[in-house]
């Protein structure tokens, strides 16, 4: 079940050991970045739990699993935010449901996903059953942000903390998958050990590729000419972030090279800065454009 899933083989080694010696906890919570593999691996786990061949656990055979891959499992629930957030309504269904006896299996799964997003509403109801847990039930919470989570619902869980996956196994990965070839290095760390954000990246490699190029060229191009090479960046809007983000990153590979650059990344940082407080979008771009210029020249 596990093999699908790339990186932290150290956490699904101790997954697979919990079932094998029958220590499966109540209560867990996955968490780090977006996109390496704690969704995956949480239905993985999940399926295995309630596999009810003993001698293969998660099988893909068995009346359990069926329902399960069939999205039908009666011993399962899958939570997310509704809206921007968990609501209070959407745990107290989940403790009302968990009340019930398994009837597939011998263990009932929930799993929480995005759960740094509950209310504090929602947390503090939570809280009731993770104190006193059926016997029966285990409750996986997924997020991003463990900051977010009160303490008492931390205290409750066993944390288990994900770490992003190497480049080399991202690289190999979208190679194999998606035909992506000549990945940079400045591409790699973008990716930033998530293979989600390489999967949303992927599409987008040549676009990155002009906008490189502009940031490398910069101080051999007159300022029009520099504005002209960086239209793409004018074009994404809604993808600005993480170009800026980007464009750091070849700011900090090229000041090892070149201390003036350091100073650019400041005026990146500025320039979000300034978007996220609502300024105008073109006049932040050309802004940003001409002082790089002006410091790289």
């Amino acid at each position: 079940m596990f093999d699908e899933i790339i990186g932290n083989e150290q956490i699904k080694g101790e997954l697979r050991k919990s079932l094998k010696e029958n220590k499966v906890s109540h209560s867990y919570m996955f968490v780090g970045i977006e996109g390496i593999g704690k969704q995956m691996t949480a239905k993985a786990f999940a399926q295995m739990i309630l596999c009810i061949n003993e001698e293969e656990r998660g099988c893909q055979k068995c009346k359990s699993c069926i329902e399960f891959q069939s999205h039908n499992h009666p011993d399962f629930l899958y939570i997310e935010p509704d809206g921007n957030s968990i609501k209070i309504e959407q745990i107290r269904y989940l403790q009302r449901k968990i009340q019930e006896k398994p009837i597939i299996s011998d263990r009932k799964v929930y799993i929480i996903n995005d759960a740094d997003k509950m209310t504090k509403e929602a947390q503090n109801c939570l809280l009731k059953t993770l104190e006193e847990p059926p016997e029966y039930s285990t409750i996986i919470l997924i997020g991003s942000n463990e900051n977010a989570f009160l303490n008492t619902i931390k205290s409750r869980c066993m944390i288990i903390t994900f770490k992003p996956i190497s480049s080399d196994l991202i690289k190999k990965y979208m190679e194999e998958t998606y035909g992506m070839q000549n990945i940079s290095e400045n591409m790699l760390e973008a990716f930033q050990g998530s293979i989600g954000k390489a999967i949303n990246l992927k599409d987008k490699k040549e676009q990155y590729e002009k906008i490189e190029k502009a940031i490398q060229e910069m101080d051999t191009k007159n300022i029009i000419d520099c504005l002209q090479l960086c239209e793409d960046i004018y074009k994404e809007k809604d993808e600005i972030m993480n170009i800026l983000e980007y464009v750091n990153i070849i700011l900090l590979r090229m000041s090892k090279k070149n201390i003036k650059y350091a100073n650019c990344i400041e005026i990146v940082e500025n320039t979000k800065k300034r978007l996220n407080q609502n300024a105008n979008y073109d006049m932040s771009i050309d802004n940003m454009i001409m002082n790089m210029w002006e410091e790289v020249n």
